[in-house]
């Protein structure tokens, strides 16, 4: 059934004689965006520039009621979102103010049966239509593991399996899910292989060839077998928008178009809205460039500050700068970051919640006292009365809060991690912990049997049998050394012996363990992942990690509690206490809020990465970053900087750290805007008050002969 044809809920055709006006909660800007070109024929595209905590949900919402309240067919609005739960809460608020306006029933003026995610209305309408793009009506969509599933199975039949042929020799190919997230980058940025490849996939680019070859086959299978994928539901909605009869006749079926969260767009939903509306005539799009975080996903920030000038005729703006969420010295600040950007929708920020307490630049002498500060300023601030849910540890990558999470674990203050796996959780990281924990205990199987299995050749069958000669042996490097291996493993096993014999070796200098433990287990990792330069640096979070403690015994013994179930969203024990504190990559944090916030290693290779740095665009995407993570606070904010980080490019024997520098993003222009601290051990309470240059300088001197 068509959009036209669908049929309309019986709401009454004027308003009830409430006597109250439904919008009189709406500030001059917002209500200006609801009342946009209301009455007119063709209204003109509009952008709603809407800052971080500026109610551009109610604004939206308000504007659906508007438009049905003037007239609009609700079967005839688009409502796109990212997230089924937006969509429902948008058709939720705007049949709430419908409500007040007609005085009828929630329930009769809440379908707004257009409004969806992007793919769940791509979907809905190629049924409609697959007649016209080559498609049958009964296609099946395959999820992310169905898909993944049949690129292996295509990958297998075209002789891409166990390995291939390379000018540079035989090696292993991808794997079937970094196949498919490549193919996933392609169609959504719609940019070319070997660009995505060189930007996003640089350690598959010799492939580039067998790839192309791969892609091919696996779009042919998917067409024998009547199949799309989620990719697909953009790619072929594209299409039909750009089709110069299919086009006109899918922006027909709807007379308004609104859009949430415009700059998480890629370029293939820029391109569905301008085919369906290419003169943009009832097209509404919210957002903010400032908040535009996803480039790993394939959005770009090009969609809103270029949607001014996309459509035949040019888009009014309108600007949401009143913050209802953060007192006005964190929007000082977090304004003053932002301002720095090259280019932007300009923006103010402004709120009437008045407050003394501007946000906290703390300076920390490393990451374990890092740890030890947060813990202690959460505690403080559970005491005076902010529950720990309402508290939040923000960080630019998953590992940045391995210190962290093992100080609360010690400390039994419980939390939960959004964004990645808890870092103990990690595969790679429990590979290099099972090494250890073999070589201090041969009679621990469970390690036992989780190592072994790394050496290509040894299967569960011969691990077992090699477990139960350790065990019948009273001297486990000597049982290693007499069990005969399958031919296809005696290559990689006599370097695992070596590094056994050695870890058993007595006064073996900690941490040279984990350095040994790393170095041997790199090949295995490059071997095992295709992401291996992302997960080699966690290992050397471990490493610094284990500088920390005295001995192997005691750093294992600190991670003997196995950490409970985790996935890629959420981790942590949650269930063994009502309040607990939040832990989140600042990915994972936008849209949400609480009253304070710590964001950790707010310093330049942490913000900005290191990893992200290698042009102008990566560089003021980790800008945006940062400001997300200042306007997630209501009343407290801690920008937290350690002088002194581990690196991996010292001499073994030598002094493992450096100084490291303030993010680039505070610069001594925006230090009005805070109030110093200074942590130089944790006997020494921080400061809460501004200090001179001059004492800064000593204190910061002192930390630094403390460190030697």
């Amino acid at each position: 059934m068509s959009a036209a044809a669908t049929t309309r809920d019986p709401i009454p055709d004027h308003p009830a004689p409430t006597g109250v006006d439904p919008f009189d909660s709406l500030n001059p800007e917002q209500r200006a965006a609801v009342e946009h070109d209301i009455g007119v024929a063709a209204p003109r595209p509009l952008l709603v520039v809407a800052g971080a905590g500026s109610g551009k949900t109610n604004t939206l919402a308000h504007r659906v009621a508007r438009l049905i309240q003037s007239g609009a067919d609700p079967q005839r609005l688009l409502l796109l979102t990212f997230s089924r739960r937006a969509a429902g809460e948008m058709g939720h608020r705007a049949a709430g103010v419908l409500q007040r306006i007609f005085g009828v029933s929630r329930q009769a003026v809440a379908s707004l049966p257009w409004a969806g995610t992007f793919h769940s209305i791509g979907a809905r309408l190629l049924r409609e239509h697959a007649g016209r793009i080559g498609l049958e009506a009964s296609f099946t969509i395959h999820d992310r593991a169905d898909s993944e599933d049949l690129m292996g199975m295509v990958r297998q039949d075209i002789g891409l399996g166990a390995g291939a042929q390379t000018s540079a020799g035989q090696k292993r190919f991808p794997l079937k899910g970094t196949c498919l997230a490549i193919y996933s980058r392609v169609v959504n940025s719609r940019a070319p292989l070997e660009q995505v490849l060189q930007s996003n996939f640089p350690w598959c680019s010799e492939w580039e060839g067998e790839l192309k070859r791969l892609f091919g086959a696996y779009v042919d299978a998917k067409q024998e077998q009547n199949v799309l994928d989620y990719d697909d539901l953009l790619l072929f909605w594209a299409e039909m928008a750009a089709d110069p009869e299919l086009g006109p006749a899918l922006g027909d079926l709807f007379d308004h178009v609104l859009v949430d969260e415009y700059q998480d767009t890629n370029r293939l939903q820029a391109a569905i809205i301008q085919g369906m509306k290419p003169d943009g005539r009832g097209v509404m799009v919210v957002g903010d460039d400032a908040q535009s975080i996803y480039s790993f996903r394939g959005a770009t920030v090009r969609n809103i500050l270029d949607f001014p000038q996309q459509f035949s005729q040019p888009a009014r703006i309108v600007t949401l700068d009143r913050n209802y969420r953060s007192t006005q010295p964190i929007l000082d600040a977090s304004n003053a970051v932002i301002e720095g950007a090259l280019e932007r929708h300009a923006k103010n920020l402004w709120t009437d919640k008045v407050s003394s307490a501007k946000p906290q630049l703390v300076l920390i002498p490393d990451e374990a006292e890092q740890a030890r500060w947060v813990c202690n300023r959460v505690l403080e601030q559970r005491e005076s009365g902010i529950k720990l849910t309402q508290q939040a540890v923000l960080f630019r990558a998953a590992s940045h809060s391995a210190a962290l999470e093992l100080e609360l674990v010690r400390r039994n203050i419980p939390f939960v991690k959004f964004g990645g796996l808890k870092f103990l959780e990690a595969a790679h990281i429990k590979d290099l912990l099972a090494m250890l924990r073999f070589a201090q205990n041969p009679s621990g199987r469970l390690a036992g049997f989780r190592v072994t299995q790394l050496i290509p050749g040894i299967g569960p069958a011969t691990a077992a049998r090699l477990l139960d000669a350790v065990a019948a042996s009273a001297e486990p490097v000597a049982a290693l050394e007499a069990f005969d291996v399958p031919a296809r493993a005696r290559g990689d096993w006599d370097p695992f012996v070596g590094l056994f014999r050695t870890l058993r070796t007595p006064g073996l200098r900690w941490p040279l363990d984990v350095e040994l433990v790393k170095d041997w287990y790199l090949p295995h990792l490059e071997r095992l992942h295709d992401d291996a330069p992302v997960r080699a640096a966690d290992l050397e979070q471990l490493v610094a990690l284990a500088g920390g403690y005295g001995s192997r015994e005691s750093f294992l013994t600190e991670l003997t509690l196995d950490p409970p179930e985790a996935t890629s969203d959420r981790a942590g024990p949650p269930l063994l206490d009502e309040d607990y504190l939040i832990l989140s990559t600042i990915h994972s944090a936008k849209g949400q809020e609480w009253k304070a916030v710590h964001v950790l290693n707010v310093v330049d290779g942490c913000i900005p990465s290191d990893m992200s740095t290698g042009s102008g665009e990566e560089i003021e995407e980790e800008r945006r970053l940062l400001y997300v993570a200042m306007t997630r606070a209501k009343e407290h904010l801690h920008l937290i900087v350690p002088n002194r980080f581990f690196i991996k490019q010292q001499a073994q024997m030598g002094d493992r750290h450096v100084y490291a520098q303030r993010s680039r993003f505070v610069t001594p222009a925006m230090l009005k805007h805070y109030e110093e601290c200074v942590w130089i051990d944790a006997e020494t309470p921080h400061s809460r008050k501004p200090m001179p240059d001059s004492v800064r300088m000593l204190v910061r001197e002192r930390a630094r002969n403390a460190w030697k």
